[in-house]
């Protein structure tokens, strides 16, 4: 009998363990189900979040085109709801240079062909992508209240002590000035007189303060300002034309992006602002 007891003990523990096996072996399964379940909800959620983060498009450019690009990137906005648009303004020369040292640029627009060029040659702009989006003028300003200033020729009255001229590594409106007195044969003569600034936005700002009665700049820049007036507009056949090139840099990392707002740039209602502002159309 004794036997027997110890039998049907045995079994019963053999039973028991068994069922405690089992619950743990349900339970580990359970416990893996779920976890799978919460490790795809969180990819599922990741993947919602990087398809909902914008493309941003880094436009480095002029600051002629400040005003527009203003206006431009409210009404891209509106219909590219996904594309964030961020500008880096900048001398060309400068901004030329920050593209070959590898920073990060989608699109660039020159305010002068050379550096296009340059980048062009170095093979950092993608192909087939560049265009002649713009064009400009190089105006002669002067303090409004300047009375003695009306023309090129009074830039050598005596009177006349400083001249605001981009610097010529980095302005493309400097290489266009040196053009334009050369054609006019007063740039031996103003050479003395002339006082560098860093980029146009600088040169405009001595002419608006008096530290210099006149100065040479963009057409487009001086119409930002009420303190300045424009003197004279260099003839058309004194210097090369004025040309803003525009292209997607090579090592741009979203590029369909940055073709389809080139486009757009090159569309009727982006036009009407960039004319507006006092751009002429390219060629």
């Amino acid at each position: 009998m004794k036997t027997l007891s110890r039998i049907i003990e045995n079994h019963k523990t053999k039973v028991t363990l068994r069922l405690v096996a089992c619950s743990i072996l349900l339970l580990s399964l359970f416990i893996s189900g779920c976890s799978s379940v919460v490790n795809e909800t969180q990819k599922t959620e990741s993947s919602k979040v990087g398809q909902n983060k914008p493309i941003e498009l880094l436009i480095s450019t002029a600051p002629s085109l400040k005003g527009s690009f203003e206006e431009i990137n409210g009404l891209y906005a509106l219909k590219n709801a996904q594309v964030k648009l961020v500008f880096n303004y900048g001398p060309s020369g400068s901004l030329q240079n920050q593209i070959e040292q590898g920073a990060a640029t989608d699109i660039f627009i020159s305010q002068g062909k050379p550096q296009m060029d340059a980048l062009e040659q170095k093979g950092l702009l993608k192909k087939d992508s560049r265009v002649n989006l713009l064009g400009d003028e190089l105006v002669l300003i002067a303090g409004k209240s300047n009375t003695s200033i009306n023309s090129f020729g009074d830039l050598a009255k005596p009177e006349v002590k400083k001249i605001g001229i981009g610097e010529a590594e980095s302005v493309p409106a400097a290489k266009t000035t040196k053009e334009t007195l050369e054609t006019l044969n007063l740039w031996n003569t103003l050479q003395p007189k002339l006082v560098m600034g860093k980029d146009l936005m600088q040169v405009m700002a001595y002419v608006e303060t008096g530290n210099a009665e006149a100065g040479f700049v963009w057409d487009t820049i001086a119409m930002t300002s009420n303190k300045v007036k424009i003197v004279a507009t260099a003839p058309a056949n004194s210097h090369k034309p004025v040309l803003l090139p525009a292209a997607v840099v090579a090592a741009s990392k979203n590029s369909d992006a940055a073709s389809k707002f080139m486009e757009y740039l090159q569309s009727a209602e982006a036009m009407k602002i960039f004319t507006k502002n006092g751009f002429i159309k390219g060629n």
